[in-house]
């Protein structure tokens, strides 16, 4: 009818004056949708778009499909993911129904994790279990990690396996950072070709620029801290006992821990609330305080004010043990002056009484070999399959002389590591006496004596050279933050065959140590330190490392 009166109007020149349909109280204009930058974007705010419908989970895993397919073989090479979840799209989906029909698990409820290659999924999911290595390529592992089981549980997707050193860095110290015979050698997003660090390198590279939401790493000495230093991310190594080590291929029982990578401590702090706990397949954990925090209520900007933060300067200032370079030192005492005007006292230095008798002993090592063997071997005659035939670290290393053009590459054939841990006798006297004498260096004279001599809530300290080592022993935690980048005419050093280390505009990081199960205070301190400075968001990757597909490109 109105089509008809306004043809009438028209022949007839005359005007029917009808209001703008905008004009009336019942219309509203839609409001456009912003998506958040997949290289930014937090946990909150990528559950705020699954919660409001302006994407949903199976978009999110295409896009960070899609962001992998660019810069993880293509482009800059990163390698930094070693295989996708073919399960995860239909995971996705799945969640996504559940949402609709009885709302949000968690606050990880649809979120996309990549796991270091060290952590199992069943492999009837589709992917391996390897820490690098074609000797574990097919093999069946008995069930999920401890961790990846509270994961699943909160509804997350598990996005795929990243690359790492191979074996978590305990194949041979010469080796670089990031190579593993399955995955290649994995580079920093931040300079091309520079040193991604640490064995949990992967997760550091993939998270920095976006190819994931978090990740989970694992560390024995330095394998979430350094890789969160070198890639601008906020890392938790938490105490060891606090998250189960179960179904995680070992190095070290008195060592190990599992913790998340990520690009804030926000979102840090709520995946370590999922993945802590007890586990009965993992005795260390029922050593810990009966509840678990939530530790995202340790996220408070005033966290600092009235703390007394320690100083161990003897463990960084000295280049022949760290090599720290210059900038760092610069960037750490400006973090100081920052650190006091958040209400905190400083007290330095507040050295450790062992710090010498740590850099100069070899218990470390004894421990760790002794323990590699035992468990490796242990975790080899567990799995339900392995086609290679290996089962033993014994065969591992014939393993790895037998097949050369896989897995002793040239410059890339030492295995030293391992022979030396074969050549150990198991848990003989010389072995508790190491493990006794670590716990003495790393604790009683150690962290412990420090906080207690300075009357300490923490310690602080740049996240490179010699910081890992006394909590690696003590078993305690770290908690770093960005702290700057290398400046652009750092001299560019070697990292190994084709890495670098220092380079231009490569990031490190500051690290706040503390005694057993303090995570949650220390977490807190992390924070108000990252929320004051904003340290991440002042240098972005190099260009070419940067993915370009957004949720738009998908949905």
């Amino acid at each position: 009818m109105l089509v008809g009166l306004l043809f009438v109007l028209a022949i007839t020149g005359q005007c029917l004056c009808i209001p703008s349909i905008l004009s009336f109280p019942f219309a509203t204009r839609a409001k456009p949708i912003t998506f958040p930058d997949l290289y930014e974007a937090s946990v909150p705010e990528l559950q705020a778009g699954l919660n409001a419908g302006h994407f949903t989970s199976v978009d999110l895993v295409k896009a960070y499909f899609a962001r992998i397919e660019e810069v993880n073989l293509k482009g800059p090479a990163l390698r930094a993911v070693l295989e996708l979840n073919p399960s995860a799209l239909a995971q996705a989906a799945s969640l996504d129904r559940e949402r609709k029909l009885k709302g949000a698990r968690s606050t990880l409820h649809g979120i996309p994790i990549l796991l270091k290659d060290n952590i199992a999924t069943i492999a009837s999911e589709g992917m391996n279990t390897t820490a690098g290595s074609f000797s574990l390529l097919g093999s069946v592992v008995p069930e999920d990690a401890g961790v990846v089981k509270r994961l699943r549980k909160a509804g997350a997707i598990i996005l795929g396996k990243a690359n790492l050193s191979e074996f978590a860095h305990f194949r041979a110290g010469s080796l670089p950072s990031g190579w593993s015979g399955r995955g290649g050698q994995n580079t920093n997003a931040y300079f091309p070709n520079a040193d991604p660090c640490g064995s949990s390198s992967g997760s550091g590279v993939a998270t920095s620029i976006g190819l994931t939401a978090v990740s989970l790493g694992t560390e024995t000495d330095g394998s979430i801290t350094c890789p969160s230093s070198n890639n601008n991310l906020a890392g938790i190594k938490p105490t060891v006992g606090l998250t189960s080590r179960a179904g995680v291929i070992p190095i070290s029982a008195h060592q190990d821990t599992v913790g998340p990578m990520t690009r804030s401590l926000t979102d840090a702090a709520i995946v370590l609330s999922v993945i802590a706990g007890k586990d009965a397949n993992d005795n260390f954990t029922l050593a810990q305080p009966s509840r678990v925090p939530d530790y995202t209520k340790a996220l408070n900007k005033n966290a600092l004010r009235g703390k007394r933060i320690g100083v161990p300067r003897r463990v960084f200032t000295d280049d022949s043990i760290t090599g720290t370079d210059p900038s760092v030192n610069v960037a750490f005492n400006r973090a100081l002056d920052i650190i006091r005007s958040l209400g905190a006292t400083v007290v330095d230095p507040a050295d450790l009484p062992s710090a010498d008798e740590i850099a100069i002993s070899n218990n470390e090592t004894l421990v760790l070999d002794v323990d590699f063997k035992v468990q490796l071997n242990d975790w080899y005659e567990a799995l339900k399959k392995n086609p290679s035939g290996v089962r033993s670290l014994a065969d591992l290393i014939k393993f790895n002389d037998d097949h050369p053009e896989l897995e002793e590459p040239p410059q890339l054939e030492d295995q030293s590591e391992l022979i030396s841990s074969e050549a150990t006798n198991g848990f003989d006297d010389a072995f508790f006496k190491a493990l006794a004498f670590d716990q003495e260096l790393g604790k009683t004279r150690g962290i412990d004596a420090a906080l207690k001599a300075h009357r300490l809530d923490a310690l602080v300290l740049p996240s490179t050279g010699f910081t890992t080592v006394p909590a690696a022993i003590a078993g305690y935690p770290i908690i770093t933050v960005p702290l700057g980048f290398y400046p652009d005419n750092v001299t560019i050093g070697s990292a190994g065959p084709t890495t670098f280390y220092p380079a231009p505009g490569v990031p490190f990081g500051l690290s706040f140590l503390g005694t057993a199960f303090t995570d949650f205070d220390l977490i807190g301190f992390g924070f108000a330190y990252e929320q004051r400075t904003k340290t991440r968001l002042a240098r972005k990757a190099f260009a070419a490392a940067i993915p370009k597909t957004q949720l738009k490109d998908v949905i």
